[in-house]
Order: structure tokens, then sequence, then C-alpha cells
């Protein structure tokens, strides 16, 4: 994975606690999408799967916990009452969360690739001297 240059230092600090959060509720598949100079909406976009509806739901309610307990943010969530696709509005990262067989189906990260390039998952998350 190439390194990115985030914007701030609260800006790392939140997608390094979310790659984290992903991490310890065994989430697979995770993808990090540069988004800026792309998108207005967010900075970064994270890409995941859990294997279960329940485990989608479960990734998503702590992820959204945590980014509240650590940073302040009162998270959007949508689609978590089904467990198929759960969107996660951070502010500046925005986070999906599918199970397999719907994210093979929607593709989302394909949208935000640069053409030929293939998506890489996040290198090792070290949280340790984050600014938040």
């Amino acid at each position: 994975m190439t390194v990115q240059v985030l914007k701030s230092a609260k800006d790392g600090a939140l997608l390094a606690h979310i790659l984290k959060s992903l991490e310890e509720d065994k989430a697979e598949d995770v993808v990090v999408i540069d988004l800026q100079g792309k998108s207005e909406m967010a900075d970064h976009m994270v890409v995941c799967s859990g294997r279960s509806s329940r485990q989608v739901a479960a990734i998503s309610e702590k992820l959204t916990d945590k980014i509240k307990s650590e940073f302040g943010i009162y998270s959007k969530v949508e689609g978590k009452a089904q467990g198929d696709w759960v969107l996660i509005d951070a502010g500046d990262v925005i986070v999906h969360v599918f199970r397999p067989e719907v994210r093979e189906f929607y593709q989302v990260e394909k949208m935000w690739m640069e053409p030929g390039v293939a998506p890489t998952p996040p290198g090792p998350v070290d949280v340790t001297n984050q600014e938040g």
C-alpha cells in the first residue's frame, strides 16, 4: 500500500481508529480508497465485509460507538437494520460494511479506483502516535 497524505493529524487518527476497530472486529477484505481530489464528500472511503448480516450489523454498531467515544462524532448510519450493506458517514471518512455477496454485486470500490489499479488492503495500523 502506498503512504497516503492526510489533511490533518485528526483525519489520520480517525482513519487509523476506524481501521483498528475493523481489524479487532474481524472485518474482511478491508480496502482504503483515497478520495482527496476526487470527491468533496469525504477524504477517504473504507470498504470491508462481514461474514453474515449479524456480523455486518455488529461491526457497524461497534465502529459508530468507538467513533462517538473517541472523537465525539455522531456518525450517520444507513442500512444497519437489514445488515446487508451498512454505510457509515463519519465526516472525512465514509465506511461501507457489506456481506460478501452484496459487495460483489455492487462493486463500490471499482467506481472509485483508477483504471487498471487493483485495490490494496491497508498496511499495519499504528494509533500510538496519533493526535486526536
